[in-house]
């Protein structure tokens, strides 16, 4: 069974191209994203909403200690700001996903850099809200060549069970 407002196939057809078309178009010239510190960032931390601020924090403290790392903070996630992803990664050894979630974001991240660099993650759920230590000892982490998946406290995560 057939359902949608479009009956006839050709007109469907012609439909979903011209929506093809305009996606196209809004993922060339729609991509916002906030640039920090990456321009000799060799570790580039990606977050959006609450945690790019605590993020910041945790730049301007690991840029106190020579840790060269910026952010990127997506402004839209649709779509996703893979120019500037590509970018930093020009510079950037590594990428670093800082988020209010279980990692939702990484694989945005990994898709913008096509598997060139590592990317690991770094994260709370539930409402707890990272502090900028704890994000700062992501960063040396990471900066060290760590690759991980760490929610704190889910020690399974981290060891990829």
């Amino acid at each position: 069974m057939v359902n949608t407002l479009y009956l006839d196939s050709q007109e469907l057809e012609d439909i979903v191209l011209q929506r093809r078309e305009r996606y196209a178009l809004i993922k060339e010239n729609e991509q916002l994203a906030e640039l920090e510190e990456i321009e000799d960032a060799r570790l580039v931390v990606v977050a959006y909403g609450a945690s790019a601020r605590i993020v910041r924090s945790a730049i301007q403290m690991a840029r106190k200690e020579g840790i060269k790392v910026g952010m990127i903070r997506p402004v839209t996630l649709w779509p996703f700001p893979n120019k500037a992803i590509e970018a930093a990664s020009r510079t950037a050894e590594s990428f670093l996903c800082v988020e209010l979630s279980t990692g939702q974001m990484i694989d945005d991240v990994r898709l913008a850099l096509a598997g060139s660099r590592p990317v690991s993650f770094f994260g709370h759920t539930g409402g707890i809200i990272p502090t900028p230590s704890e994000v700062l000892e992501a960063i040396k982490k990471a900066y060290a060549g760590e690759v991980f998946h760490l929610i704190p406290f889910h020690s399974k995560l981290e060891a990829g069970e």
